[in-house]
């Protein structure tokens, strides 16, 4: 008699998601279910230059179901989770419902305000396509509603960009926009000249990229003001306003005000009733389960994994791949009634880049900076893309974009609207 397959449900085909996928394809013991509210595969740490009009979307995803297609046990269906009831092993979605034996959540992080909702309504926060899409077009109106004034004076809030937030994401938006504008479309305008373009960077610690050790955050910060950003760090955000950002000490005018500052857990993590902490990512063991049920594993930036680490683990790719190829190894074990030792990261390094030539990365005691850093950034970069399209474009565009100083992905799109959304 044949033994039934167990029916593995993943939620989110993300970086781990996709790692779960890929780790039980055509493994005839297992039925795999994927469930995402995109049809594609995004690499994120890309996303801003898709923002600053250095890449297309496509250059930076890829269908899943494209993915997928060899996977005879894999299915894929597009929708949004919108409940589980763990109680019944069952997820629900767009008016269906889908048993499980065993549950991955990889529903990934949504941006966070720290409370200041009414903050997101005024800026720009960039955690998928449409944000980023979003970014480039008020980004591309900006500098074209100026060129209609004629008049810096009178256009100034327009070219000031403020980011917020000093990680990786605000330091590599702060320093593609400065490229852009003063160097990339200077020679593009005849009534405004774009490099008298204001970047402003906001941190509200003491330095920027607080992952990295102090050498590499303060080069970062002396390449920034060498391409002409403003960075102000110990500068907490008291409030936004339509006109602008209010600090401590001055407010700053700016009409294209940019979030970088923080992620929370998804609204599907905030929803559902599992231990959570304070930004709703899901509480796991140290086997990525949930707390509350053996059968339901989170990974990535829906999980907080802290079993006996000082800080949870950050959320970043690396971290989110290799939870995902562990916990497929895990069901794998539990199936073959064979003990799996407790999850470990392997810490493969930081790195973020400044702009063009310019990067920090940190692999150890190793740092690199500058070219060698930029480098470094680049073949991680190419490496980690899915897809050999998307390796070709990408690589394409960026020896386009450096050797002529131009972005090639410079429309102006019009606003979608859902269709299914009747006025």
């Amino acid at each position: 008699m044949t033994k039934a397959r167990k029916k593995v449900v993943v939620i989110g085909a993300g970086f781990g998601g996709l790692q779960v996928i890929k780790s039980l394809a055509n493994n005839n013991q297992f039925e795999v279910l994927a469930i995402d509210k995109k049809n594609h595969h995004l690499f994120q740490p890309l996303l801003y230059q898709v923002a600053t009009a250095v890449l297309s979307p496509a250059d930076i995803a890829i269908p899943t179901r494209s993915i997928t297609t060899n996977y005879k046990n894999v299915k894929i269906l597009y929708g949004e989770v919108t409940d589980i009831d763990f109680q019944k092993k069952e997820v629900k979605f767009q008016n269906n419902i889908e048993k499980y034996d065993y549950l991955v959540i990889a529903s990934g992080a949504k941006t966070s305000y720290f409370g200041n909702t009414n903050w997101e309504s005024k800026t720009l926060g960039l955690k998928n396509l449409k944000d980023a899409l979003a970014i480039r077009r008020q980004i591309l109106l900006s500098f074209e509603q100026a060129e209609l004034i004629g008049d810096y004076e009178k256009a100034k809030s327009l070219m000031h960009y403020v980011i917020i937030g000093g990680g990786p994401t605000g330091v590599e938006l702060a320093g593609s926009i400065a490229e852009l504008s003063h160097n990339i479309i200077r020679k593009d305008f005849r009534n405004i000249d774009s490099g008298m373009t204001k970047v402003t960077l906001i941190e509200a610690g003491p330095k920027l990229l607080n992952a990295f050790s102090d050498l590499s955050s303060q080069f970062t910060k002396q390449k920034l003001e060498s391409r002409g950003v403003e960075v102000l760090t110990n500068s907490p955000v008291i409030d936004i306003t339509d006109s602008g950002v209010v600090l401590k000490d001055r407010t700053i005018e700016s009409k294209t005000i940019i979030w970088a500052a923080g992620v929370e857990g998804s609204e599907l993590a905030k929803k559902i009733t599992l231990n959570k902490d304070k930004a709703n990512r899901i509480l796991v063991d140290e086997f990525c389960r949930s707390l509350d049920y053996q059968d339901v594993f989170v990974i990535g930036d829906a999980a907080n994994f802290s079993k006996n680490l000082s800080r949870p683990l950050p959320g970043v790719s690396p971290v989110a791949m290799q939870q995902g190829r562990y916990v497929a190894k895990f069901i794998l074990n539990l199936e073959k009634n064979k003990k799996t030792a407790s999850f470990q990261y392997f810490d493969k390094g930081i790195m973020a880049t400044i702009g063009r030539t310019d990067a920090v990365a940190e692999f150890g005691s190793i740092r690199l900076k500058g070219l060698f850093g930029w480098l470094g950034w680049l073949f991680v970069h190419l490496v980690y893309q899915v897809g050999f399209k998307n390796k070709m474009s990408t690589l394409i565009s960026w020896v386009w974009s450096y050797l002529t100083f131009r972005a090639g992905s410079r429309l102006i799109q019009e606003e979608v609207t859902d269709p299914s959304v009747r006025s």
